[in-house]
């Protein structure tokens, strides 16, 4: 299984990075090999100051070897070796009518002394952070997010969206990172699902994210903005790099497994401002947004 979804997320970089290459323009990916002294390693790929996107990487690793004192503690084992392998992609636009997106799927092993494994499991999601809220492109997002899942269960969307607006949620602020999207995790072999199944379910997923994303991208990326457009873009973006600071377990994991730090950092963006007690004009748009992250939406058009 390790191989077979190793090579899925390495076909969907190039597919995904070459996309994104097409839409944007004029920038392209930098791309970065790295290694993990303990084992593995991964590809990063970076694109900056575009005519779209002003950061963004979509990155793939594969890391194994003993798994950490502090991750230990974190699954409740003692010594163990892991593998772990994924891609996560985070994209700010220029634009600020444009959302950010982030979306990750990933595999994780365990073994036991012997080199057997002990516990298998797949992991990700796509989530959606909007600066100014347009409902059709929350709904057009969640729309490709449920077709996804109920082609494989049909009551993964609802779950899997609660789950999403569960943990995207800045307790700190009372308020919800985005209008949320999937997340799934430990999603392991059962009467129901066998590790097969998953590994579709989660490959159907990663495979909808152009859909669920560029149709956003390419309707809005010429809207004209202003500077205080801007200025409420680099706002928000402080309240995202807030959460994958404090909250987000991605970042955790790898700073804890001696992950590449220009890697796992990757996720922020190159332009942001914390303004003192920042409260924005009531009835406004941006207003409007900050009422929409109070509480969960359901953005599903019956």
């Amino acid at each position: 299984m390790k191989e077979k979804f190793y090579k899925y997320i390495v076909d969907l970089q190039n597919s995904i990075s070459s996309k994104l290459e097409r839409i944007d323009g004029k920038a392209s990916f930098q791309e970065d090999l790295w290694e993990r002294p303990e084992g593995g390693g991964g590809k990063t790929r970076v694109i900056e100051n575009g005519d779209v996107f002003e950061k963004g990487g979509v990155n793939i690793s594969a890391v194994h070897g003993a798994l950490p004192t502090s991750m230990q503690a974190y699954f409740g084992v003692e010594e163990a070796d892991f593998f772990a392998c994924g891609l996560s992609l985070v994209l700010h636009p220029v634009n600020p009518f444009v959302p950010t997106v982030h979306a990750n799927w990933r595999y994780f092993e365990m073994y036991d002394k012997e080199g057997n494994i002990v516990d298998q499991w797949f992991g990700g999601g796509q989530d959606l952070t909007p600066y100014y809220l347009f409902d059709e492109d929350a709904q057009h997002f969640h729309k490709i997010c449920k077709e996804a899942c109920d082609k494989h269960h049909p009551d993964f969307y609802a779950t899997y969206k609660a789950k999403c607006d569960q943990y995207f949620y800045n307790s700190h602020r009372q308020e919800a990172r985005g209008i949320g999207g999937l997340f799934f995790d430990y999603c392991k072999a059962s009467e129901e699902m066998s590790m097969e199944q998953w590994y579709n379910f989660v490959t159907e997923v990663g495979d909808s994210f152009l859909n669920s994303y560029v149709p956003i991208v390419e309707k809005r990326r010429m809207l004209s903005y202003s500077q205080n457009e801007r200025n409420w873009q680099e706002i928000r973006r402080g309240r995202y790099v807030e959460f994958n600071l404090v909250h987000d377990k991605g970042t955790l994991f790898g700073l804890k497994t001696n992950g590449r730090i220009e890697s796992i950092l990757m996720s922020l963006p190159p332009k942001v401002q914390w303004i003192y007690d920042h409260h924005p004009k009531k009835g406004s748009e941006e207003d409007r947004l900050l009422d929409v992250l109070k509480d969960p939406k359901d953005w599903i058009v019956s």
